[in-house]
């Protein structure tokens, strides 16, 4: 990898300060600058920049038709596709709030975020993964008596699809009558842009409301850092409902004038397809998806010439990996990237000029904006090379969860965010992680908290306890691995609870291993001891 030199003069890299402070007049000074240029492909299907903020217009104007008011939350289920992307500037535009969902959410995941957001509209595919999400809507009139509309969008590939096209709720509103124009009410940058929802430690996922600002912030501040330009050209397949889809892909890249390509779902022939008959200049995924890149056998067939970055988060890549990456794309440089929903996208990243070393065991340097601080036990900073807890403030951090009350001491009052994540600073202020204090692992890019996982087990007949770990994969990175206990003659099997599970959560949440155990290792206040599960 080209890691040795200092960031190049890229022209157009400026552009991260286009003048904007909220996310529609981005998308309009983006419209106004690069105008015929392509700004997504979506299954193949070229969009300008003017051909995004036409239909982004076109359908505001329908929300509002809709009755869809400033501050009012819209639930998106959708793959990476064309419609999420607008329906997220439409709203934008409007001031209505992205509520971010996965197609892998299910039942009980979707009942609680829907209820807890309020989201009145939900804007989703009619059914995905043997999933129904029309059967669902109409089934949830007296649970979620908010949620009033429900359209539809095609999916991608479907024959002849439309942009959107009516749903249950809204068919007459939404085909037949005129477009209403658009809501007069003024979008501020302290506005609520979307919440994302993050698996909390206490079992169900928290809401985090990024705003214009901080959304911005963020975006603006990582499209500074990698040189954004309008030649640009990234597959964007990590998910638009996480901050690493939505903030570190759409908006960076919008910033830059650069084109995202659209990948409905990761899949690495998929991918290899993409980059053939459209060349990539910055490549991006966690090491997983690298992984799977590189091995790929077709590989060797795609020009990588143009690549000029890589960025990678969830994880550090391997020596393993860096010199596959060498090998397969001499020219590119390669850059760690760790950000939180709660700071509403990159944070830290490597530097230019970082060397092999520090790509390896570093996650890189504050960007512009940001302060990093390590914090011993009782909250004092941690000198140079001195092991705490990582807290971050600035640039795109939020200042709490959408419900207060679940902070649960993530937030201070200073502007802190705790992270949970251990670890230290070295003289030369580069920031190494230890580990995570909290039980999240990471699968295959994912974020899991098991608490989440462990407290759906927990309802199945005949379980009387369960703990969940994460523990190492080499392709994964992590899987997890719960320990369950039996009531007194209980039968079920491995399978079986698998099964429950993919029922009620997304799949990278679901159980890979399920060890049966008559008795888990607690502590005299009678918690499991997790780190003895861990030392086995």
């Amino acid at each position: 990898m080209n890691n040795k030199n200092p960031a190049p003069e890229l022209p157009g890299a400026n552009d991260a300060a286009i003048p904007a402070d909220t996310v529609g007049q981005l998308l309009s000074a983006a419209s106004s600058r690069h105008g015929e240029r392509t700004a997504y492909i979506d299954q193949g299907q070229a969009y300008t920049f003017r051909d995004v903020e036409a239909a982004a217009d076109a359908f505001a104007a329908r929300l509002t038709g809709l009755g869809v008011k400033k501050g009012e939350r819209l639930a998106v289920i959708a793959l990476n596709q064309i419609e999420w992307v607008v329906a997220f500037f439409a709203a934008a535009r409007v001031g209505a709030v992205v509520v971010g969902l996965n197609v892998r959410y299910r039942e009980t995941e979707l009942d609680h975020m829907l209820g807890d957001s309020k989201a009145s509209v939900m804007i989703s595919l009619a059914d995905y993964g043997g999933f129904d999400y029309q059967a669902y809507f109409a089934g949830r009139r007296d649970k979620l008596p908010q949620l009033r509309h429900h359209v539809l969008v095609g999916a991608p590939g479907e024959e002849g699809r439309p942009a959107f096209r009516a749903g249950e709720g809204c068919e007459a509103a939404w085909s037949a009558a005129p477009p209403a124009p658009a809501s007069g009410a003024a979008v501020a940058p302290d506005d609520m842009l979307m919440i994302i929802y993050t698996s909390g430690t206490t079992g169900l996922p928290k809401g985090v409301g990024l705003s214009h600002r901080s959304a911005l912030q963020a975006s603006r501040a990582q499209a500074r850092h990698i040189g954004a330009v309008p030649d640009d050209l990234i597959q964007l397949a990590n998910p638009l409902n996480h901050v690493g889809g939505i903030t570190c892909g759409i908006l960076t890249f919008l910033i830059g004038g650069g084109c995202c390509e659209l990948v409905p779902v990761f899949k690495s022939d998929t991918v290899i397809e993409m980059m053939s008959h459209h060349p990539p200049t910055v490549i991006s995924g966690v090491p997983t998806m690298l992984t799977l890149l590189m091995m790929h056998p077709r590989i060797g067939t795609v020009d990588l010439q143009r690549v000029r970055l890589i960025f990678t988060g969830g994880a550090n890549a391997d020596e393993a990996l860096l010199g596959r990456l060498g090998e397969m794309v001499p020219n590119a440089r390669l850059m760690n990237l760790y950000g939180l929903t709660e700071s509403s996208g990159a944070i830290v990243m490597t530097p230019w000029d970082a060397q092999q070393e520090e790509l390896l065991h570093s996650i890189g340097k504050p960007l512009e904006g940001a302060e990093v601080r390590i914090a011993l036990a009782d909250g004092r900073p941690a000198q140079a090379g001195e092991p705490g807890e990582l807290w971050l403030r600035g640039l795109g951090v939020v200042g709490c969860y959408l419900d207060a009350g679940r902070d649960g001491g993530t937030f201070d009052r200073d502007g802190w965010l705790h992270t949970g994540d251990l670890g230290y600073v070295d003289g030369r202020g580069y920031v190494y992680l230890l580990g995570r204090s909290k039980d999240m692992y990471i699968q295959g890019g994912f974020n899991v908290y098991p608490a989440e996982t462990e407290g759906v087990i927990c309802n199945y007949p005949g379980v009387v306890q369960v703990a969940g770990i994460g523990v190492p994969d080499p392709v994964l990175g992590e899987i997890g691995r719960y320990y369950v206990v039996r009531k007194p003659g209980g039968t079920c099997s491995e399978q079986d609870i698998i099964d429950y599970c993919k029922q009620r959560l997304a799949d990278y949440k679901v159980p890979r291993q399920v060890v049966f155990r008559d008795a888990l290792p607690q502590t005299p206040a009678g918690k499991v001891q997790k780190s003895v599960l861990r030392g086995e």
